[in-house]
């Protein structure tokens, strides 16, 4: 599949389809996949194809996911892929009414919980990769003063530095690289606090 820019979303309709549970892991793993079908789905989540194949409908019925071309001999089954290079979900685009605010929020809370159950299972199984995995994962936290300005120049920067290097990583397990390869999960989060 060609590279497709991220699609923002922001509509509230397609927002409240992408925001289940299930939609979200399902999107999540056909992303890395790249195509898969819903058997193959169903295993890494761990659902009945039934209620799978039901889910993945709905995401295709708001354009978030596609109908990838045929794979296979028998052509009965079918295959999918995202229909673009990931979502993007903006605050302005759901400020205007207290059920969008509410439906964003929610959606982003859910996201950031399924991203620490992914960085929590890494964290127990840790022991089982290889040095050179354990060596190169990290987490960090960096505290600093910005202005709202400054924090999205960094997210930009940082945005466009990680698609550089994953649009890389992708071009050369296209072309046959794949020894050593593994998925990675790259969590960065900006955000303002007080103490």
């Amino acid at each position: 599949m060609a590279a497709k820019d991220p699609r923002r979303v922001d509509d509230l309709d397609t927002l409240k389809a992408f925001g289940h549970p299930l939609r979200m892991k399902l999107y999540r793993a056909l992303f890395i996949s790249r195509t898969a079908t819903a058997s193959q789905l169903a295993e890494q989540v761990d659902s009945a194809v039934s209620l799978v194949s039901y889910h993945l409908r709905k995401l295709a019925d708001h354009g978030l996911i596609e109908e990838a071309p045929q794979r296979g001999q028998d052509g009965r089954e079918r295959w999918w892929r995202t229909a673009s290079e990931g979502l993007t979900f903006r605050d302005e685009d759901f400020r205007d009414a207290p059920e969008k605010l509410a439906t964003h929020a929610a959606i982003g809370r859910m996201s950031f919980e399924q991203r620490a159950e992914m960085y929590r299972a890494y964290l127990d199984s840790q022991s089982a990769w290889a040095p050179e995995w354990r060596s190169a994962a990290f987490s960090s936290e960096f505290l600093g003063p910005f202005k709202p300005e400054e924090l999205a120049l960094l997210s930009k920067e940082m945005h466009e530095l990680i698609k550089r290097h994953t649009d890389a990583a992708r071009a050369e397990q296209d072309a046959g690289d794949t020894e050593g390869r593994e998925n990675v999960a790259l969590h960065i989060y900006g955000f303002p606090f007080r103490q």
